[in-house]
């Protein structure tokens, strides 16, 4: 049994917006109301690997989708990050952007935003540093 790709056959009304090089959908997963992927249609696992009409393409629709969700759910900031590697964090091997809405209030204190994930390391900003 070989296992396949979840983003190489992902279901048609999955799929929010499409252009000739990308797909944009929910995150199966959500951390935040909103939280949307955004795909390169190829298959790789590295935004290294990424050719430059690609990353074009990928930052284009994530700017569209932002867009879009300023207006439609009105957010106050966003996340937008991806993992490379599994050291990173990455556990499905194609490429996936995501775009993390933040809305006032969602945690305590979101300071230090995605070094939150050194714990230890992410407060910068206080005197003790």
């Amino acid at each position: 049994m070989t296992k396949t790709c979840p983003f190489c056959d992902i279901a048609s009304d999955r799929i929010l917006t499409e252009t000739d090089l990308t797909l944009t959908i929910n995150d199966g997963f959500p951390v935040s109301p909103g939280h949307l992927l955004v795909i390169p249609k190829r298959h790789f696992a590295s935004a290294l690997d990424a050719t430059d009409a690609e990353m074009a393409e990928l930052w284009r629709a994530l700017r569209q989708a932002a867009q879009r969700m300023q207006t439609e759910r009105g957010p106050n900031g966003f996340n937008i990050g991806v993992n490379v590697g599994a050291a990173a964090g990455q556990t499905l091997m194609h490429l996936h952007w995501h775009l993390i809405p933040r809305y006032q209030g969602d945690q305590p204190d979101p300071r230090g935003g995605i070094r939150r994930i050194f714990p230890a390391l992410a407060d910068y900003w206080s005197p003790h540093r």
